[in-house]
């Protein structure tokens, strides 16, 4: 608060001193019970944003808990041979449950057309004088090339590979000392989808695999060896053939994609099966979360706490103990969490359950999943699953509308409110002050006035004859 006057001055009296300490009497009470307030609101606000962060992160599992397709997830075990990698492998939540054995025969290729020798001696030598049109072809892909007059092997090349019609035909020349040849190679693989390139003038026939006449070779050919060919895999000694090296469906719902071609006969080995790990891995990230959300909310209501005495911290830590022991309906043998292998350990200083665990006296969840895995989803899938029952009671709390986001608000409104009533209660001291100034300004000039008059009568007296100074 800024200073209006220098009190004392007149007077000599230190005013400034008992300014100051009627304006901190009536301040710092009041300041130090603002700050007191402050900082429980926002000790209240870390405790219950805390709380829930905890069940948010619980939420968040109970999400992948509710979907049955987290449950439906098959996993493919591969035993490559020692030579290495023969195959990968793809499944849904279709494949079914089998043991194969995988044999890669042969991987597809595109085909690939070479120039026959002494066509051209140099890569600047004139393919066509006059100019004309080309056109490629593999399988159901097609593109057309228009070429100048005058166009050069080399040109050709370049304008092959820089075509955008171009579907995967790439153009490479080889010199072998004597002549310059055109290579071309088609990434189109399957049997009888063999690179064709005609033209529309007969003048092109040497950089065609077809000539003019529509009946006679062109100076480019295929090897047998450089046809297209399809892959060929065997499984369980079933010959399966596909254009490319993917095969989808050769095994119902399941894609396989070939590697490379086996050496000596050997096999890859695959096992599909039901991804038991992943879900085993979600469930202790269950235990984890809901572990983690009782902990937290212990924590911040115990005594000396911002939230001890909280009822409605205490009823939500009950709900969530409850919701554990929830009946399922449908779920074969299985009626709850705990028939699963999941069990709530003894607090023995609080007198009531524990930590969540992976382990009850019934079964383990590992024995759960291999005896029943189907049921297992059930379990927490089920309309009135146990994911859903912890999603509709987690809702009514972390929700948009739930009552931690209400709680956050209100503390929030408390903590605006109190900015308000700290600049209130400044003014209110500045106008203190500004009071306590001009009254203790009248009296220093009251007082300076009155020290005047003394000392000039005391000068005068002592001038009086006969007037004796005491000393």
């Amino acid at each position: 608060m800024p200073l209006i006057t220098s009190a004392g001055v007149g007077s000599g009296l230190d005013l400034e001193s008992i300014i100051k300490a009627s304006v901190d009497a009536e301040n710092l009470p009041k300041l130090e019970s603002l700050a007191k307030k402050e900082s429980e609101l926002s000790v209240r606000l870390s405790s219950i944003g805390a709380i829930k962060s905890s069940l948010s992160s619980l939420d968040d599992v109970m999400g992948k808990l509710s979907d049955i397709d987290n449950f439906n997830k098959r996993t493919a075990t591969i035993t490559q041979p020692s030579s290495g990698d023969l195959i990968s492998v793809t499944t849904n939540s279709n494949s079914t449950s089998a043991n194969f054995n995988v044999e890669v025969m042969q991987l597809s290729q595109g085909s690939r057309a070479v120039m026959a020798d002494g066509l051209y001696t140099s890569p600047t030598d004139v393919v066509t004088a006059s100019g004309g049109n080309l056109t490629f072809t593999a399988g159901s892909k097609t593109f057309d090339l228009s070429l100048a007059a005058g166009a050069t092997l080399e040109e050709l090349r370049v304008a092959i590979n820089d075509s955008a019609d171009n579907f995967g035909v790439t153009a490479n020349i080889i010199n072998d000392g004597t002549s310059s040849k055109l290579v071309l190679t088609s990434d189109e693989t399957g049997v009888g989808n063999d690179l064709v390139i005609t033209s529309d003038t007969a003048e092109l026939d040497n950089v065609s695999t077809l000539a003019n006449d529509g009946v006679t070779a062109g100076g480019l050919a295929i090897a047998l060896e450089d046809q297209a060919q399809d892959a060929i895999i065997e499984v369980d000694g079933i010959s399966i053939s596909s254009s490319t090296n993917k095969f989808t469906d050769a095994v119902q719902d399941i894609t396989i994609n070939a590697l490379k071609v086996s050496e000596n006969n050997e096999k890859a080995g695959l096992v599909i099966d039901v991804d038991k790990a992943g879900v085993e891995a979600t469930i202790d990230e269950f235990l984890e979360k809901f572990n983690n959300a009782i902990d937290t909310i212990e924590y911040h209501t115990q005594s000396g706490s911002a939230l001890y005495g909280d009822s409605a911290m205490r009823s939500l830590k009950t709900q969530l103990i409850n919701t554990l022991s929830s009946k399922v309906s449908g779920a074969g043998n299985f009626e709850s969490l705990y028939d699963i292998g999941l069990g709530l350990s003894y607090n023995i200083d609080t007198k009531e359950g524990g930590n969540l665990e992976r382990e009850s006296l019934v079964r383990s969840l590992t024995d759960a999943l291999t005896e029943s895995y189907d049921d297992v989803g059930v379990i927490f899938t089920a309309p009135d699953g146990i994911a859903t029952q912890f999603s509709n009671l987690l809702d009514d709390y972390v929700g948009g509308s739930g009552a931690m986001k209400s709680r956050e608000d209100s503390i929030n409104s408390q903590m605006r409110q109190l900015t308000t009533d700290k600049d209130n209660h400044a003014y209110r001291m500045e106008q203190l002050e500004i009071r306590l100034r001009k009254q203790y300004s009248s009296l220093d000039v009251l007082v300076a006035g009155m020290q005047s008059t003394g000392s000039f009568l005391t000068s005068q007296l002592a001038n009086l004859p006969g007037f004796t100074k005491a000393k």
